[in-house]
């Protein structure tokens, strides 16, 4: 397929129909599309230029009843054009551009560096998500306890499987792989290592432990949203880069 090609697919298969995802639920309202829960995030919608000063007011005083903060996630791809400086206009902020990224799994899935002194788990209990939560905090410098609870019930769940890789017995990298059923798309997210131990390889050995684990269970391509500084790793390891995203965001009392 073409890059152009799979945006369709992905943009059909994930946004406008998203799947169940752990922790979220998906609401929509006429043709906007939106996850509310651990993520406030609009996913898709189909409006013309007349119509987008309207749904984002509307989805913005949705956000501000319900105290949350919300992202509006636009793709380059994306119309009408002037989504971004309509949503500037009504209060949400751009956060840095990100390049959504995709690696065919029919490929050869990159090697993953072979040091002994680094083992990757796939966590199964409370005590592996604690550790998963203190990395993540450590590597991006946010609070991530909220979302404890909800990865301890997820457990089990192949839908959302978090994976942290131990230096000598020490947390210091992780991440989450998203495998929704049914779907031709997993996705990583949350990729991170804790200051200190940044440029030793486990960034790349992450990446490729969770590619092997999608080909595994049988996705055909694994997605990104990657910053810029991952993207070029990611281009080494195959991943192709097929368009910009940024995330608009309404934070509470803006």
């Amino acid at each position: 397929m073409t890059g152009s090609e799979i945006l369709a697919l992905y943009d059909a298969e994930m946004r406008a129909d998203p799947p169940p995802a752990v922790g979220v639920r998906h609401e929509r309202n006429g043709s906007v599309v939106r996850s509310v829960g651990l993520w406030n995030v609009v996913l898709s919608w189909r409006l013309s230029e007349s119509e987008v000063e309207a749904a984002i007011a509307e989805q913005a005083a949705l956000a501000r009843s319900a105290g949350t903060t919300l992202e509006w996630k636009v793709y380059e791809h994306d119309g009408p054009a002037g989504i971004g400086a309509a949503l500037e206009r009504a209060g949400f902020v751009a956060d840095p551009r990100e390049t959504f990224m995709v690696f065919d799994l029919g490929r050869d899935v990159p090697d993953e560096p072979g040091r002994e002194e680094l083992e990757i788990r796939q966590i199964v209990d409370a005590a592996g998500v604690d550790d998963f939560i203190a990395v993540a905090d450590a590597a991006f410098g946010n609070d991530n306890r909220a979302k404890a609870e909800v990865y301890v019930r997820s457990l089990g769940d192949s839908a959302l499987t978090l994976f942290v890789v131990y230096r000598d017995g020490t947390p210091v990298s992780s991440g989450r792989l998203q495998m929704p059923p049914g779907r031709s798309f997993a996705s990583m997210w949350g990729g991170g290592t804790v200051p200190g131990q940044r440029g030793r390889g486990m960034y790349r050995a992450l990446v490729a432990h969770r590619a092997r684990e999608a080909r595994r269970r049988g996705y055909r391509y694994l997605t990104v949203d990657a910053a810029e500084t991952s993207r070029p790793i990611l281009e080494r390891l195959g991943f192709a880069p097929l368009t910009g995203i940024t995330g608009y965001v309404l934070r509470q009392g803006a």
